[in-house]
Parts: C-alpha cells; sequence; structure tokens
C-alpha cells in the first residue's frame, strides 16, 4: 500500500493508492499558510488518520517497526542534494528547512520527497496518459511552468536537483518582449506559456492570441525533443485543458525538431488533478 500527499501553498491533499493502483481513500485540507511546525504536524497527522481509515495492519516496509505503508511527498520546491534542505519553493517557508528528516522523525519510517512537477510526470508514466513510453516529458502550464522527466519509471532528479526545470529557460525564437520573470531572469518560457501571460496576451477567447501561443508552445517543446527526445509529452495544468493544442502544436513543432519525423506524442493527462499527489505515491517503486 501507497500514501502520496500533495503539499501545495493552499490545500494538502493525501491519496492512498493499492499496490494495483487502485485508489482507496483521498481527501483534502488546508495548508497551514506560513507555519512550517504545522505542516509537519498536518502532513503526520493525515497519513496516520488515513491507516487508520483504510485499517491499514501489514506492513508495506517488512523489517521496519510500526510502518503501515510507505510515504511519497510532492513539494512546491526541491531538496538540496547538498544539505538535505529545502530550496525553490513557492511556499517560502518551507525554504532552509529539513523537511524530509522531521516528516521521518514524525512517521517514524523513511519518507520520498520530490518536486510536484516531477510527481507529475510520474504518475502519468506509471499509469496514465503515458503509461508504457520509455522516456516521458511531464508538463505544467498553470499559473506557473514546469516539467518533470521520467526515465524507466524513474524521476530524473539531476546533479542540481533541477532537471525538468523548463520553464526557466529562455524562449526560443524571436519576440518583441521580453518580460521580466519572478527569477530574475528575462524571457523566461514561463512569462510566455503561464496561465496569466496568456490571458495578458488576449486570452483563450482569442483566435490571434491562440495562435501565438501554439508557435511558442511548438518552439519551446521543440527544444525538449532536440534534448531529451522523449517518447511522450504530456501536458497537465490548467492550459492543459485547450483540446486544440493537441492537434495544433505537433504540426508546428516539425521545423524546429532536428529530425526528419517527429514521433513524440503529445497527450492530454489521464488523472488531472489527481495526478500530482498519485505521482507522490508512485515514488516508492512497487
Amino acid at each position: 500500500m501507497r500514501i502520496g500527499v500533495d503539499l501545495g501553498g493552499t490545500k494538502t491533499e493525501i491519496i492512498v493508492l493499492a499496490d494495483d493502483g487502485r485508489e482507496l481513500l483521498r481527501e483534502r485540507v488546508p495548508t497551514p499558510h506560513g507555519d512550517y511546525a504545522g505542516t509537519v504536524a498536518t502532513i503526520a497527522g493525515l497519513v496516520k488518520a488515513a491507516e487508520q481509515k483504510v485499517g491499514a495492519g501489514k506492513t508495506a516496509n517488512k523489517g521496519v517497526a510500526g510502518t503501515t505503508a510507505t510515504v511519497g511527498i510532492g513539494i512546491p520546491g526541491a531538496e538540496s542534494l547538498t544539505t538535505g534542505l529545502i530550496k525553490n519553493a513557492n511556499s517560502t517557508w518551507l525554504i532552509g528547512q529539513p523537511l524530509r528528516t522531521d516528516l521521518e522523525a514524525a512517521l517514524g519510517r523513511p519518507v520520498r520527497l520530490a518536486n510536484d512537477a516531477n510527481c507529475f510526470a510520474l504518475s502519468e508514466a506509471s499509469d496514465g496518459a503515458a503509461a508504457g513510453a520509455e522516456v516521458v516529458f511531464g508538463v505544467i502550464l498553470g499559473t506557473g511552468v514546469g516539467g518533470g522527466i521520467v526515465v524507466n519509471g524513474q524521476v530524473l532528479v539531476g546533479a542540481n536537483a533541477i532537471a525538468g526545470e523548463w520553464g526557466h529557460n529562455s524562449l526560443p525564437g524571436d519576440e518583441t518582449v521580453r518580460p521580466l520573470c519572478y527569477c530574475g531572469r528575462t524571457g523566461c518560457i514561463e512569462t510566455f506559456l503561464s496561465g496569466p501571460a496568456l490571458a495578458a496576451d488576449g486570452g483563450a477567447e482569442s483566435e490571434a492570441a491562440m495562435q501565438r501561443y501554439e508557435q511558442r508552445l511548438a518552439r519551446a517543446l521543440a527544444q525538449v525533443i532536440n534534448i531529451l527526445d522523449p517518447g511522450v509529452i504530456v501536458l497537465g495544468g490548467g492550459l492543459s485543458n485547450l483540446d486544440r493544442l493537441y492537434d495544433q502544436v505537433p504540426r508546428l513543432w516539425g521545423e524546429h525538431v532536428f529530425s526528419d519525423a517527429v514521433a513524440t506524442r503529445l497527450v492530454k493527462n489521464r488523472h488531472g488533478d489527481s495526478s500530482g499527489v498519485r505521482g507522490a505515491a508512485w515514488l516508492w517503486p512497487k
């Protein structure tokens, strides 16, 4: 049995999955905004309560006393591979904190952490829209723009724990204006492809704005294909619901890809809002 937790800025969600991927329980509670100790306590309380509700009695990690399920947690940031402390988190009260260490102490078992975009990619690669693909690139197109990479069923973290941070590369191609990004750079992919960026450019109701958006997304994803050559690119986030993207963008990216043909598939996520929390549960392999 697997437990996944999606720690967001406003809500924290938990899911319990059976070994075959069936959902046994899913709940959401408010995140204690700005309260690190409260956040740790909330996660620990959710895990313990979920185990009781599901009636877990068998140990998932044999030989570890008191363990009833594996626990994976998706966070809006990353764990530094140097210090073990949280970095790059939108939920700023997590920055500089030993979150994994504190959660392991609170739960009495090993805990795995991953960036929330990585969890999304893992979910869709495990039993979602990209199941069976050797290399998967998962894209979040929402308030922000992020990405995650899964290779042979495993999340690619990278030497600096930033693999897949696609949204903070510069958008390729000629653009008259290159907006300032919150990260301090200008012209980041996020400043063109996020939900707020599309709204500022005229919104999804504007045909001209949508054509610009599709051209930009095609150029940006072509870079990913040229470097990573994934079998599947799966879209998540609010803008993934724009069905025209799946027809238009693959028609446009070919001229930017260094190949005579492009076999990469662009697909919509299967698990929707549940992908992140499901991916957190899948951080522990079978």
